[in-house]
């Protein structure tokens, strides 16, 4: 296998990580919504500290490879249009997730929180935080953006 081979490989590897966390998210997300008891939330919470790791180390990765590939193989450029459509979701899925991971993050905390006070009845306070739309807007426009990736990635129109 040559170095683009493996290239190729990597980056089709890491952004199959971040599609594996974000659906990991996004079965939290539905799940979130049907819970209210602080302990049942941060038994939740903890499924998606490997998917975090996934998403952040995947993202990079997918990066930092298809730039590397766009400038090694003779087809493609990093200036396609394709690619500048690429990079502008990238950071579009990467903000809104971000943004989605710090709403999530200070709901597992209140949880958390909860937990520690004693208080493992149903919170009204609780299901109300994972009910919110601001956390699920961000992870829809996050969903979005990546699928917009994938089939900028699969179709390549313009290439």
């Amino acid at each position: 296998m040559s170095l683009n081979d493996w290239l190729l490989f990597l980056h089709v590897a890491a952004a199959f990580a971040v599609v594996a966390a974000i659906t990991v998210f996004t079965i939290l997300v539905i799940v979130g919504r049907r819970i209210d008891r602080p302990a049942e939330a941060v038994a939740v919470f903890r499924v998606g500290d490997p998917a975090n790791i996934l998403v952040q180390a995947g993202t990079v990765l997918v990066l930092v490879l298809g730039v590397w590939l766009a400038i090694r193989l003779p087809e493609y450029h990093p200036w396609d249009g394709w690619l500048i459509g690429a990079y502008v979701l990238w950071a579009v899925a990467g903000g809104a997730g971000a943004a989605a991971g710090k709403e999530y993050m200070r709901i597992q905390k209140r949880a958390q929180e909860l937990v520690a006070e004693g208080r493992l009845e149903p919170s009204p306070e609780l299901r109300a935080e994972l009910h919110a739309a601001r956390p699920l807007v961000f992870h829809l426009v996050t969903t979005a953006a990546v699928l917009g990736l994938l089939v900028l990635m699969i179709f390549k129109p313009g290439a």
